[in-house]
């Protein structure tokens, strides 16, 4: 387990290099022990962004059939990983999960933090899939065993486009599943094991998003966005993920009870979404011109001074590093990884495709200048791949808010008319949200707002 102590900080640099990550909602207690259930829509980056959520160390269970995989059972097994045995991998194996019982049980007791998956494999659907039971009866058996229940937390993991290069991502740690009531039950108790994975469950629903299907993604996103923009509500990460949850499960209760309302109103958002979308705008870029106008300042002041340097030092980044760049793309291509496994590729894959790249350079310079500029590379590559990654980033931010300052100067008439469509159907959404039937409750108290991620 040479890998978990560092397993945190190690997770939160790969998770942030390889996604605009934040976090939100509670704080997974620092000492003691704890059961970590999250969803699991993303293959090895998952136990990332948990481990990056937690902020302690955090032991995973995982299947059998990655502790000797050529390419991560290193990395399973520095990180103290438990294996767990599965039909689908082996029947044979299967009674040898009573050694996954005693390991969880006896790191529980020792103050560990165990983070498990229930969905039970890593998918791509657009919603949370049926639990196993593995994770209440971990925690029914720790807890009849040592006398005393402990903390089960939910995390939530929303990935944008999780093959993407620098998507938006988030992890939102929930409130505690509460569970006392049935502690003492025990793992042969098939009424609490049922109970607990029903409440764990709720508790995960409560930090994802549920969809019906993957085409309601952006009437749901756009929806809410749309409602905000016009009525002013916080745009904190935790505060837009309920938002977004809530608007799709009214979407789905409307439309499963034959509502006549959803239909109209969701062509009309998607008509909206549409038009906005063809001019390179959001919905809250209709009201918000002094925004975009304070963007364009800051950045006409800082172009005559950083334009020069920035521009230079992109331009020097970008000639190095594309080759490992596109290198990482050839590779995931040829591996032909499946849709939740695509950025487990290019994180592991590129990161070694570049971190060799790196060590190539110095040590051509090494050979060709000298050994201490050999050494000065090997320091200065690393920096010089970070800033080029922020520069660019930020000049392309930028570019987009003078972009629409400019669209939102000149079209006068058309945004006049983008703005009373919006308003209208923000009234409508407000409405559709106010009378419909009651929604079923999520989980505990809403969390206090974390530290960002």
């Amino acid at each position: 387990m040479w890998l978990l102590p560092a397993l945190s900080r190690l997770s939160a640099f790969a998770t942030r290099s390889y996604y605009r990550s934040s976090l939100a909602g509670a704080e997974v207690p620092r000492s003691g022990p704890v059961l970590l259930v999250a969803n699991h829509p993303n293959s090895l980056i998952d136990p990332a962004m948990v481990a990056t959520a937690a902020r302690r160390p955090v032991r995973f269970l995982a299947k059998s059939s990655l502790f000797g995989h050529p390419a991560v059972g290193w990395l399973v097994r520095g990180a103290g990983a438990i294996p767990v045995y599965r039909q689908q991998d082996n029947p044979a194996e299967m009674r040898r999960n009573m050694e996954m019982f005693r390991a969880v049980h006896s790191a529980l007791a020792e103050g560990a933090a165990i983070a498990i998956f229930p969905e039970g494999i890593s998918h791509s659907g657009p919603s949370v899939t049926a639990l196993k039971t593995g994770a209440a009866r971990i925690a029914l058996g720790a807890a009849s065993l040592h006398g005393s229940p402990f903390p089960i937390i939910p995390i939530g993991l929303v990935v944008r486009d999780k093959g993407t290069f620098r998507s938006a991502a988030l992890a939102i740690v929930g409130a505690p599943v509460p569970w006392d009531d049935m502690a003492v039950a025990g793992i042969e108790s098939g009424a609490a094991v049922r109970t607990l994975t029903a409440r764990i469950d709720v508790a995960l629903r409560a930090v994802t998003v549920n969809l019906d299907q993957w085409e309601d993604a952006p009437l749901v996103e756009c929806a809410e966005a749309i409602h905000a923009a016009e009525l002013g509500v916080a745009r904190d990460d935790l505060t837009r993920h309920e938002r977004v949850r809530d608007t799709a499960r009214i979407l789905e209760i409307l439309r499963h009870s034959g509502d006549p309302r959803w239909e109209p109103l969701a062509a009309d958002v998607r008509s909206h979404y549409r038009a906005l979308d063809r001019l390179g705008l959001r919905p809250y870029d209709l009201g918000e011109a002094p925004r975009v106008r304070a963007a364009l300042g800051w950045t006409l002041r800082t172009l005559p001074l950083l334009a020069a340097l920035a521009s230079g030092i992109a331009a020097v980044g970008i000639a190095i590093f594309w080759i490992p760049y596109r290198l990482t793309n050839v590779v995931t291509h040829i591996g032909r990884p499946s849709e939740d496994t695509v950025s487990t590729y290019k994180v592991l894959g590129g990161g070694l495709i570049f971190l060799l790249w790196m060590l190539l350079l110095a040590l051509l310079i090494g050979l060709l200048v000298g050994t201490g500029w050999g050494i000065l590379a090997a320091v200065v590559l690393p920096v010089l791949a970070f800033a080029t990654l922020a520069i660019t980033e930020r000049w392309s931010d930028a570019w987009s808010d003078i972009r629409r300052f400019f669209l939102l100067r000149r079209s006068d008439d058309l945004l006049r008319e983008l703005r009373d469509t919006q308003r209208a159907l923000a009234l409508r959404l407000e409405e559709v949200r106010e009378n419909s039937p009651p929604l079923p409750l999520l989980g505990a108290a809403r969390p206090g707002i974390g530290k960002p991620g």
